[in-house]
């Protein structure tokens, strides 16, 4: 990536490049050494993946299999299958490349997508945007999925029914996207898709696997959580580089 659009996108993130006092590394060493890290990071990682894949028992997985991309949109958008279809302005499907290397996957939508029927939008959705640019993604070559389709009231946390109910879509766009990873974006989303109370913290940095296909997931923070605390934006941007260096392996 050119270095000055880099230092751009950084600095969107909050965050700068920092290099040794005195004469500055050349730019390939620079490069190629975050690319070694990057690479022995994943290497150390996988020592300690996470084993347990999401297998949905009785929760409904599999009731949309075998059903193309507009069908599951329109089942989604009639969907009455929790309480949440009567408080919803519209439901929020998913947006982005159908044949993306990269699934980001949120909690639920909030009170602006729910209204314009987009995930991430707002100044959440712009961090992430200025977040996937700083690994040279654009948000149009992603894909971009919640756990929930419809807007909880007051924004609270989703139920276990409600998310029970919504992860056979999900599934389906992943048959779908057949993605070579998945960036769970929060605490929520990371613990519905991995079935577990750990915290995200513990969650982080490490390659888990979804699914009967075992997509590799990584974990990192909310983009809304960034906001209220850029003090760990810089962990975020080691998240992002850790999943790029996964998603190059697969």
């Amino acid at each position: 990536m050119n270095p000055a659009l880099r230092h751009e996108y950084l600095a969107a993130l909050g965050l700068q490049s920092w290099v040794s006092r005195g004469k500055s590394p050349p730019r390939e060493s620079v490069d190629a050494r975050e690319s070694v890290d990057a690479r022995d990071l994943v290497d150390a990682r996988e020592s300690v993946v996470v084993r347990e894949p999401v297998i949905p028992g009785d929760s409904g997985a599999g009731r949309e299999a075998g059903v193309d991309w507009p069908e599951l949109r329109a089942r989604v958008a009639a969907c009455t299958r929790c309480t949440l279809c009567n408080t919803r302005t519209q439901t929020v499907f998913g947006v982005g490349n159908p044949k993306a290397d990269w699934l980001i996957v949120g909690e639920a939508p909030g009170a602006e997508e729910d209204r314009q029927g987009e995930p991430f939008v707002g100044r959440a959705g712009q961090l992430l945007n200025s977040m996937l640019r700083a690994i040279g993604l654009a948000r149009e070559q992603v894909y971009i999925a919640n756990i929930l389709k419809c807007r909880p009231p007051g924004n609270r946390d989703p139920t276990a029914g409600e998310a029970a109910e919504c992860l056979p879509y999900l599934e389906q766009q992943i048959a779908l996207l057949r993605p070579k990873v998945m960036l769970a974006v929060g605490r929520i989303a990371a613990q519905n898709l991995l079935r577990t109370e750990v915290t995200l913290g513990r969650l982080r940095q490490q390659v888990h696997r979804f699914g009967h296909s075992q997509v590799p997931l990584v974990v990192t923070y909310h983009p809304a959580y960034l906001l209220r605390t850029p003090t760990d934006k810089r962990k975020a941007w080691e998240d992002l580089k850790f999943a790029r260096e996964v998603c190059a392996r697969v």
